[in-house]
């Protein structure tokens, strides 16, 4: 490469950097704004932050961030890059309403794997479909990442299998319950009789058993 055209690559790179700043945005400590108050706000609604929701990303946040991180299985490094954002369930500056679909479609399908692989076709879908009611529900937080993450819903959380690869089944039983399906009729919550150990659970009104889960209200 030339003299001239390594000037020109440069001046290039360094136009698209002013212009197009939010491709490398993220938050780590010291960053200000609205993106820091929607992650602080996000980390206190699952009992992650404890401080006030300003948009100033000290230490409280960046600790919160870290606790969210390594119960997550991310890179436990207190910044809130592309992958931490995602599992927020935040979009990022510049990302579109398909990019935040397809997060909670890759998401959920994760959460069907984790949750349902084995069990029939309908029964998968509607596992996803209990996500769907709760975050629907103002007594549960009002995103897909937001109602799996939320601290103690998911075993799978807790014990890593939610980072496993999601099956192509689980992927198609995911977006059948984003695009309506509901084989629960409404039921927010499942469980397996022969493992559960919450004897609360089986308090809730049942309203219809799918292979090996019954689901209930």
């Amino acid at each position: 490469m030339t003299r001239k055209k390594i000037i020109i690559f440069f001046v290039l790179l360094n136009l698209f950097l002013i212009l197009c700043p939010a491709v490398f945005s993220l938050s780590k400590y010291g960053s200000t704004g609205n993106e820091v108050k929607k992650i602080q706000t996000k980390l206190k609604n699952w009992g992650y932050y404890k401080g006030s929701v300003d948009g100033i990303f000290g230490t409280q946040t960046f600790n919160a961030v870290k606790s969210f991180q390594k119960k997550n299985g991310l890179n436990v490094d207190g910044i809130v890059g592309e992958k931490t954002l995602a599992a927020l369930g935040i979009n990022s500056i510049g990302n579109s309403n398909t990019s935040n679909n397809n997060t909670d479609l890759n998401l959920l399908s994760k959460l069907v794997n984790a949750e349902a692989r084995g069990e029939p076709y309908t029964g998968m879908v509607a596992v996803a479909a209990t996500v769907l009611n709760r975050v629907s529900n103002s007594k549960f937080p009002n995103s897909v990442a937001g109602v799996i993450y939320q601290p103690g819903a998911y075993t799978c959380v807790q014990d890593g299998q939610i980072n496993l690869t999601a099956s192509a089944q689980s992927k198609k039983a995911a977006q059948d319950a984003l695009n309506g399906w509901d084989p629960t009729s409404g039921c927010i919550y499942y469980f397996n009789p022969n493992t559960a150990t919450n004897s609360w659970i089986w308090s809730r009104p049942q309203v219809v058993t799918i292979g090996k889960h019954i689901f209930c209200k």
